[in-house]
Parts: structure tokens; sequence; C-alpha cells
């Protein structure tokens, strides 16, 4: 027997989030980020009337479906906002990422936004890549904004795109 299926590419089918998933976020969101969003908090997000999100679940996993990745937006005025994205760990570089944000993206522009905007820690070299690829440009810095896991403050770029 072949060890080839080890090493599959993992392949996801992204959906829009529903309440069901809100642990699994609030699990991936503790692991990705130093304050966790508890499922509370993430099912009231998710519950107000401009919010939308997006769950990447693996489709070639072979015991279970795991959580590769999310992101919850919202639009209000023709103003779309990312308020968090988040890809596991072991799903990193596979272009997830990308495709979250793209969804997204899409999804905000066909609820009217006109310009989309996001925070991103200063350090968080490989996020503001990606931001940046998809045409995000940084108009504002909030020094001291984001607390770290070792308890230090770090500075949040602030982040804007047009959608149109």
């Amino acid at each position: 027997m072949s060890d080839d299926y080890l090493s599959l590419k993992p392949t996801f089918e992204i959906v829009a989030m529903k309440a069901d998933d809100c642990h699994a976020v609030s699990e991936l969101h503790g692991a990705r980020f130093a304050r966790r969003w508890n499922d509370g908090e993430i099912h009231s997000l998710l519950s107000q009337e401009n919010t939308f999100a997006f769950v990447a679940y693996q489709t070639n996993a072979f015991f279970r479906r795991p959580l590769g990745g999310f992101v919850l937006a919202r639009e209000v005025a023709g103003e779309a906002e990312i308020l968090t994205v988040a890809v596991s760990e072991k799903v990193g570089r596979t272009g997830l990422g990308w495709r979250l944000m793209q969804s997204a993206i899409r999804e905000a522009a066909e609820r009217g936004g006109e310009t989309m905007f996001l925070e991103v820690e200063d350090g968080n070299v490989a996020a503001i890549g990606l931001y940046r690829r998809l045409g995000f440009l940084t108009v504002a810095t909030r020094p001291a904004y984001y607390e770290t896991a070792d308890g230090k403050k770090a500075a949040a770029l602030v982040m804007r795109r047009d959608l149109g």
C-alpha cells in the first residue's frame, strides 16, 4: 500500500457559516489569536443582519471534515469590513486564505459594498502580504492596538481596498 494519500494537498469546500459552525470557528480563532472569541461572541456577530461569514471544510480528509479556515465580515452603507479571518496552521500556504478573502470580497460587493477595510497586526508578515496581493493598501496605523500572546502591545495596520 502506498503512502501517497498522506501527501495529498487538502481540498476545501467554502460555504456560508451557520450557527452550528460557531464552536469550531471559536476553537480555530483561539488557536490563531491571543484573545479567543468564544462561541457566543461569534454567534452574536453572525446573527447581525449585515454580517456574513464563510467557513472552509476539508473535503478530502479521511476521518472527519476538519475546519480549515473562516472569514467573518460585514457590510453597512457601502462600507465593508473584515472582522476576523483565520486559516488553520496545518493548511497554511495552500491558498485557502486567498479563497476565503475572495469569497468575502465578492459577497461584500454583491451587498453594495464600495470599499472594504481590515486591521492586521503590523508583525503579521504573511497576512499583510496576502492583503497587499488582494489589492489592500495601508491607510492608517493604530499604535499599541493589539495585545500579543506574551502581553506586549503591537500596532495595527488599517488597510483598505476599493470593491468597484
